[in-house]
């Protein structure tokens, strides 16, 4: 069979080639074996609200709702039974529903911000968070130790006529959410919101909460499109010029928009500007300090320094964290946390679950936008005014598995003494090769895990240093 490997969040393939039925059923029987062997079973069975049972949820892509039934199928077999959600979900709100409905855990059929053309499987397990690297490993093992028993196992649970019990979470997670937000703040300042869901499953409910808010709410792409319009369901600037453009004619004073499962975010401020994740949560972050809010902050080793500059002026406590919000949910569950943030577009806060939900980062804009009684650039300036402007830039560099490999063994035995002039002042090993000059700018070097790709971030307070990182990163194969 084919080598089945979890990235940072999930299995991700091309349907039809290598995510199709019979390896999704293998793939489901792996997380079945792992849930028996851990014995979640009876664990959850002492909790009277807890059921035998998993949720599966899926995004808006192609075959995602059929693909759920199958795995639906392959847990009655392992008398596991499944919760199915009546449509194409958000993963934040799949995650949740582990919480509310005290389930073992959840499948999540979801490629996230990918190309259309992938579909991904991703689990979640019984905290509601992403699966940490022993989970993943152990889910890992159970596919390379498959047997044939196993695997028939999986092909007698494609003929199964498994009764399927489907559930809508939408109004419960809307009663929810509410604690998190101002809601009496954002109905007072009466916003003019429009919202991109990039046909992906954020439409109904973003548009939905912020209509029961009192904002003024129009949408675009608003209806499922298995082929997200012909590009990436990814909130970025390239990929949201309909919004920016609409938001400026319309005179609305914010855009917004989620991924394809509405795990990540993108917004647009009144003048038309994306405002990267980077800003965004920095923005945020500073906004929940302004009311008070108390913790730490947890930002991955890719996002910018600009949280750390809030985090010193505040004398809050930070942690850096490798790049996959699974390490930020690891010490979200362990301690306090005002913010966790990564800068492709994940966060969450205090309260809530240990995952990146798209849909809370869009309403604690809107709602930071209706308190402050400024707009969306006006708070930008303010933040800046005070900490500096942070350019921040990534890239990628596409090679071969050897030349990546050597890149990185090199970078890792012979880094740089020196970046354009400027002196390196530290280097970290603990994700890539981040290098910190001495003025506090950085280039981080790192390998994808699954691609002949490596990826570059860099950032720097000075343009000037930012471009001679970009030298230094094209002179690197």
């Amino acid at each position: 069979m084919e080598v089945i490997k979890f990235g940072t969040d999930g299995w991700r393939a091309i349907i039809s080639e290598e995510f199709n039925f019979e390896n999704v059923r293998k793939v489901a029987q792996a997380i079945a074996t792992y849930l028996k062997s851990k014995n979640l079973n009876s664990k959850q069975s002492q909790n009277s609200k807890s059921k035998n049972q998993i949720i599966i949820g899926y995004d808006a892509r192609f075959l995602a709702d059929k693909f759920a039934i199958e795995i639906a199928k392959v847990m009655k077999e392992n008398g596991i039974s499944s919760l199915i959600t009546e449509r194409d979900t958000p993963t934040p709100i799949v995650a949740w529903s582990v919480k509310d409905k005290g389930a073992l855990g959840a499948i999540m059929l979801t490629a996230s911000h990918n190309p259309p053309e992938y579909c991904g499987i991703k689990f979640i397990p019984d905290y509601a968070g992403p699966a940490n690297e022993e989970i993943t490993k152990q889910i890992e093992r159970n596919l390379s130790e498959m047997t044939n028993d196993k695997i028939q196992m999986t092909n007698k649970s494609s003929k199964s006529q498994a009764q399927i019990e489907h559930f809508e979470p939408r109004e419960h997670y809307f009663e929810y959410i509410e604690r998190f937000i101002d809601v009496d703040a954002i109905r007072k300042a009466k916003l003019k919101v429009l919202y991109d869901p990039m046909y992906g499953s954020g439409r109904g409910y973003l548009d939905k909460l912020l209509q029961m808010y009192g904002c003024k709410t129009e949408e675009i792409h608003n209806y499922r499109d298995v082929l997200f319009g012909g590009q990436n369901p990814e909130p970025g600037d390239k990929e949201l010029t309909e919004l920016k453009r609409k938001v400026v004619e319309g005179k609305f004073d914010l855009g917004l928009a989620n991924d394809g499962d509405a795990d990540r975010f993108g917004v647009v401020d009144e003048q038309g500007n994306f405002l990267d994740a980077n800003k965004i949560i920095a923005l945020v972050f500073n906004y929940l300090v302004s009311k008070g809010k108390k913790g730490s902050v947890v930002r991955s080793i890719a996002t910018t320094s600009l949280i750390d500059a809030i985090a010193a002026e505040h004398n809050i406590k930070l942690h850096e964290t490798k790049v996959g919000f699974k390490y930020i949910a690891e010490i979200m569950m362990r301690e306090k946390v005002i913010i966790g943030g990564e800068e492709s577009g994940g966060l969450s806060i205090d309260g809530h679950i240990p995952e990146k939900d798209g849909l809370l980062a869009d309403l604690l804009v809107v709602e930071m936008v209706a308190k402050s009684k400024k707009t969306l650039s006006e708070l930008w300036k303010d933040l800046i005014a005070k900490y500096g402007t942070y350019e921040f830039k990534r890239g990628k560099i596409e090679t071969t598995e050897e030349k990546k490999s050597a890149l990185m063994e090199g970078l890792k035995k012979s880094p740089p003494i020196e970046i354009g002039g400027m002196k390196v002042a530290e280097v970290k090993t603990t994700d890539g090769v981040k290098i910190i000059l001495e003025d506090k700018s950085w280039l981080l070097v790192r390998p994808s895990g699954t691609e002949p790709i490596i990826r570059v971030y860099y950032e720097s307070k000075d343009p000037g240093i930012l471009n001679k990182i970009a030298q230094y990163v094209k002179g690197l194969v």
